[in-house]
């Protein structure tokens, strides 16, 4: 489930559903300490990614690797982005 704060940015940031939907499954967390979690694709994502998609797959979307989800308590994806630095693991 999206917010309509997500949803714009989905659209405004030319994230697919489907990136977030492998944020959800194979990407590593962090949690904010606000009581959301932040999901985002760390070198072990990427290698499951490529073991059970492929290499093509992973080469295709290399660019949206990048990408994060803001995820709520109740799972819901409240904002996505682009990490233009490292994700901090608190």
């Amino acid at each position: 489930m999206y917010s309509e704060h997500a949803r714009i940015r989905m659209q405004q940031r030319g994230v697919p559903p489907l990136i977030i939907e492998w944020l959800v499954q194979y990407g590593a967390t962090v949690h904010d300490h606000r009581g959301a979690r932040i999901r985002y694709f760390d070198k072990e994502s990427r290698k499951r990614i490529r073991n059970e998609k492929g290499d093509i797959v992973l080469r295709r979307f290399h660019e949206l690797f990048d990408c994060y989800a803001v995820i709520a308590e109740d799972g819901s994806v409240v904002t996505v982005g682009h990490a233009y630095g490292r994700i901090r693991k608190n």
